[in-house]
C-alpha cells in the first residue's frame, strides 16, 4: 500500500522542476527572476550546462537564500531523470544531495527568523519533492509519505504568506488530482497524511496555473496536457496546449513525443507520422539532445500509432522491440509497451495471455505510472476497444 502511494506521489511529483520562480522573484525583482527564467529556459530547451549556469548565477547574488540552491538541486534531479549513463547519474545524484542539504539549511534559518517568509517555504517544498524522488530511488516508502506531508505543509504556508503566487496552485493541482485516483483505504491513508484528493479542484487548480501563472505556466500546460490525454481521455484538450509547447521548445523532444501521441489518439495519423519520422532522424544522428538510447521509446510510439490504426499484427512487432531493451531508464517505456500487448491478447480474446503481459507490466521496476495503473484495471476488467464498449 505504501509502495503504491509513493507510485503515484512521484506521478504527481516528477515533473516540478522550475516550481517556485515566482516566490523566489520577489527579494530581488529583477536580476534573480531574470536567472531564474534563463534557468528554466534552458531546463526545458535541455541545455543542463545553461540552467546550472543561470541557476549558480541566482546563487551568487544571495548566498544564504534557500532559492538557488533548491533549483540547482532540482536541475540536477531532472538532468538525472534524462541522463543515459551510468556515471553521470551518479554523479547527478551525489549533487542533488548536497544542494538539497545547502537549501533545507538554509531554508530552515531563514523561516526561523520569519514564519512568513513564502519564499523560503516554497524553497523548502522544492528540497523536499528531491528528498522524496531520492527515497523511492532508495525504496524508502515511509520516507516518501513523511516527506510528502511536509511538502504539503510548506505549501500551504507559502500559499499563506503569499496568495497572489499563483505557481503555488501547479503542485497543490498535482496532487489534489492525482491523489484521487489512490484506492480507497491508500487514499485515506493520504488524506491524514497529505491532503484529499480532489479530482474537480486539482483541475481548476491547474488551470488557474496556466491562466495566472508565471513561471510555472509552461509546466502547468504540460501537466494539463498529460491528464487530458492519459486520465481523461480528451486528447483534444491537450493539442493545443503541447503544439504551444512543442514550438516553443523545439529541442526538447519530450514535446515531440507526446504531440505525436495525442495526433494518434485523435486519428490524425498522418501528422503523428511525420513528427515521427523527425524523431526517428533525431535519434538515428545521435545529435544532442538525441541519443540512441531513446529507440524504445520510438518503437513504442510507432506501435501506440500502428494501435491506434488497429494493425495489431504490426503494433505488437514495435512494442516487443520496445522490451528488449532493459535499462531503468526505459523502465516506463517497457511497462507501457507490456500493457499494450496485453490490450492487443484482449482484442484477440486470447484472455490468459493479455493477463501475463498485465502481470508483467506490473512487475517492471520503476515502472511505476499510467501504464501499471491502466494494468491493475485490465486485470480486473478486460480491456475493449472504444467500438465494442456498450454506449460509444
Amino acid at each position: 500500500m505504501k509502495k503504491r502511494l509513493a507510485a503515484i506521489l512521484f506521478l504527481c511529483l516528477s515533473f516540478l522542476l522550475p516550481a517556485g520562480e515566482a516566490a523566489a522573484a520577489e527579494t530581488q525583482p529583477g536580476q534573480l527572476h531574470a536567472y531564474l527564467r534563463q534557468g528554466i529556459e534552458s531546463a526545458f530547451n535541455m541545455d543542463h550546462a545553461g540552467a546550472i549556469s543561470s541557476f549558480q548565477k541566482a546563487v551568487e547574488l544571495d548566498r544564504e537564500s534557500p532559492t538557488g540552491y533548491a533549483f540547482l538541486a532540482l536541475d540536477q534531479l531532472f538532468s538525472y531523470e534524462t541522463s543515459f549513463d551510468p556515471k553521470e547519474r551518479e554523479k547527478r545524484q551525489e549533487a542533488m544531495i548536497r544542494y538539497v542539504g545547502d537549501a533545507v539549511a538554509r531554508g530552515e534559518k531563514r523561516v526561523g527568523k520569519n514564519p512568513r517568509d513564502g519564499q523560503a517555504y516554497f524553497a523548502l517544498t522544492l528540497a523536499k519533492i528531491v528528498k522524496i524522488r531520492l527515497a523511492l530511488m532508495q525504496k524508502s516508502y515511509f520516507t516518501v509519505a513523511q516527506e510528502s506531508a511536509y511538502a504539503w505543509g510548506y505549501l500551504e504556508k507559502t500559499r499563506a504568506a503569499d496568495p497572489n503566487n499563483y505557481d503555488n496552485y501547479f503542485p497543490m493541482g498535482l496532487l489534489h488530482y492525482h491523489l484521487d485516483h489512490l484506492p480507497g483505504v491508500t487514499r485515506f491513508l493520504s488524506s491524514l497524511l497529505i491532503t484529499n484528493g480532489d479530482q474537480h479542484k486539482g483541475i481548476q487548480e491547474l488551470e488557474l496555473a496556466v491562466q495566472k501563472g508565471d513561471l510555472l505556466r509552461e509546466l502547468a500546460q504540460a501537466e494539463l496536457s498529460s491528464v487530458y490525454i492519459n486520465f481523461e481521455k480528451q486528447p483534444a484538450q491537450a493539442l493545443a496546449m503541447t503544439l504551444e509547447l512543442k514550438e516553443r521548445f523545439p529541442r526538447n523532444y519530450n514535446f515531440s513525443f507526446s504531440l505525436a501521441n495525442i495526433l494518434s489518439e485523435l486519428r490524425r495519423f498522418d501528422e503523428a507520422y511525420a513528427i515521427a519520422r523527425d524523431l526517428e532522424e533525431g535519434i538515428q544522428g545521435g545529435k544532442a539532445p538525441f541519443a540512441p538510447q531513446l529507440q524504445p521509446r520510438y518503437d513504442h510510439l510507432l506501435g501506440r500509432i500502428l494501435f491506434n490504426q488497429r494493425e495489431y499484427a504490426r503494433a505488437e512487432e514495435y512494442f516487443q522491440k520496445a522490451l528488449k531493451d532493459t535499462a531503468p531508464y526505459n523502465a516506463r517505456v517497457r511497462a507501457s509497451a507490456l500493457l499494450r500487448l496485453g490490450m492487443i491478447n484482449d482484442i484477440r480474446q486470447e484472455r490468459k495471455r493479455a493477463e501475463e503481459y498485465y502481470n508483467r507490466a506490473l512487475e517492471v521496476e520503476g515502472g511505476e505510472g499510467v501504464a501499471q495503473v491502466a494494468a491493475k484495471q485490465y486485470l480486473k476488467t478486460p480491456y475493449l476497444p472504444p467500438s465494442k464498449i456498450p454506449g460509444s
